[in-house]
């Protein structure tokens, strides 16, 4: 989540933020030291959603989002706070996490649930972010950091200015709750918690387990990606790092939920994967899409490609390059609709003093461009006209060998902005999920050959069948395959 997205919380945050005695914690019954109450928490949820939702665009999928939130409710209802008015929205992300906000908002990436493979996996993440919110862990671990004044200082570093500690330690609270998780022993108990919400409403609690299992294949298989590629892996939400799927704490606090007789446990293996039909697996049309690090963006008729090797984030608001090593970064993102580039760049980018601004054209369009520092670290920024509004690519490197050793590749990736072609329009398209039934001789290396998804073909579709890093399809099994 970008600076801007985290100030926006944060001032919300400040706003509803106010001292309050121990309040009694919904799932224990005993007394916890927050510094704020259930209405505030509520009203902190609600006006951060909004935020959320600028930063994760919600899936353009009724369905899907009506199922989901179908699951959601009815474990919902099971858990320690049945009143909180709940919300679950699919978010149409390719990364694979979820998170919770405080007062009752839960969120799914539509790229996790490409590797899910039942609806009664489906509630086992969504249980599991239920008991984060059950549990408070948000708003009880920034009271914990408040009292002993912990991360102030990243807190300030975030939101420069901001002399408030309690608010600018909620903003790094939720920061680093939606990025690292809540810690061994808060993750450990939402396991628990969410493993009874399954069990209470029917589904086998052992589903947390195989979820754990399919998400440590998907960080086994990210951590070789990065080996491979030279950079630091992805991981969801913290949960690898407080424990494996083999870890015998991990089945303890979810073998608690036993006690809860479920007689027929709902799977739901057919009904989930046919609503995984036809959802975007990779890039969405709606924020570009890219092949080989060129993003194609079909709807604003644009093209840049960024460095090869390099890792590429897509997000609703901008597109963002690093590199493999973490020192230099490629940004994209739209700026003011009128013809002014220069305009833009000599008064919307701050650079330190003695900063250098030209006009020019890039690609034949009317451009403006300015090479300088940002707190001491060297820029170069261009804005562009295009299609009437203005677009800002900026290359920034961590110090001034980083930059000497980045140069070309800044500028290249800078000077590569252009139109998508009438040929890329017509033979670029999303990737898709869809369904096919295995046959007697179907072989996952077979299938993969018949994939767009290029060398790592095989092991996607394996971690999205449950089949990795070696088994076969059984004749009649119903796989996801990408088209």
């Amino acid at each position: 989540m970008n600076p801007k997205a985290y100030r926006r919380i944060a001032v919300i945050a400040l706003g509803a933020l106010a001292l309050t005695h121990c309040a009694q914690n919904p799932v224990t019954g005993d007394k916890d030291f927050v510094l704020m109450s259930e209405q505030q928490e509520v009203q902190l949820g609600a006006q951060a959603h909004q935020e959320v939702l600028k930063e994760y665009a919600a899936l353009d999928n009724p369905a899907l989002q009506a199922y989901v939130s179908e699951v959601g409710q009815r474990l919902a209802q099971q858990s320690h706070r049945p009143n909180l008015q709940w919300h679950f929205t699919v978010v149409d992300s390719s990364d694979v996490n979820a998170f919770a906000l405080p007062g009752g908002y839960v969120y799914i990436t539509r790229g996790l649930m490409a590797y899910l493979n039942s609806e009664a996996e489906l509630a086992g993440v969504v249980g599991h972010e239920i008991g984060h919110v059950t549990a408070r862990h948000g708003v009880r671990q920034q009271s914990a950091q408040t009292v002993v004044g912990v991360g102030a200082v990243l807190g300030s570093i975030l939101v420069p200015g901001m002399n408030n500690q309690a608010g600018a330690t909620l903003l790094q609270t939720l920061a680093q709750a939606w990025t690292a998780g809540y810690g061994r022993e808060h993750e450990l108990e939402s396991d628990r918690l969410g493993a009874e919400y399954l069990a209470r409403t029917g589904y086998n609690p052992q589903a947390m387990i195989d979820v754990i299992g399919v998400l440590k294949n998907q960080e086994l298989f990210s951590a070789e990606q990065a080996r491979r590629d030279g950079r630091q892996p992805r991981t969801y939400h913290g949960t690898f790092d407080t424990h494996p799927s083999n870890d015998a704490r991990l089945r303890q606090v979810v073998g608690e939920a036993n006690q809860y007789t479920v007689a027929n446990p709902r799977e739901g293996r057919g009904a989930y994967l046919q609503k995984m039909a036809g959802v975007y697996f990779g890039d969405s049309p709606d924020q570009g899409l890219i092949r080989n690090n060129l993003l194609l963006h079909e709807k604003l008729g644009l093209a840049i490609q960024f460095p090869p090797g390099w890792r590429v984030q897509n997000r609703p608001d901008r597109v963002l390059a690093l590199s493999p090593k973490g020192d230099a970064l490629v940004e994209l993102r739209q700026g003011p609709q009128n013809d002014k580039p220069l305009d833009t760049l000599q008064k919307g980018v701050k650079l330190d003093a003695g900063a250098r601004y030209d006009s020019g054209s890039l690609s034949g369009y009317q451009a403006a461009f300015a090479a300088g520092a940002q707190q001491g670290r060297p820029v170069v920024v261009a804005a562009v006209v295009f299609n009437g509004t203005q677009y800002l690519i900026g290359g920034m490197a961590w110090d001034k060998s980083v930059y000497e050793r980045e140069r070309n590749v800044l500028r290249g990736a800078i000077n590569s902005f252009r139109a998508i072609t009438p040929e890329e329009r017509q033979t670029v398209r999303p990737y898709v999920l869809k369904l096919t039934t295995a046959q007697a001789g179907t072989t996952m290396a077979g299938l993969a050959r018949q994939s767009p998804l290029g060398a790592d073909a095989e092991s996607q579709l394996r971690l999205m069948n449950a089949l990795y890093p070696s088994g076969e399809p059984k004749p009649g099994q119903l796989l996801k395959i990408v088209q």
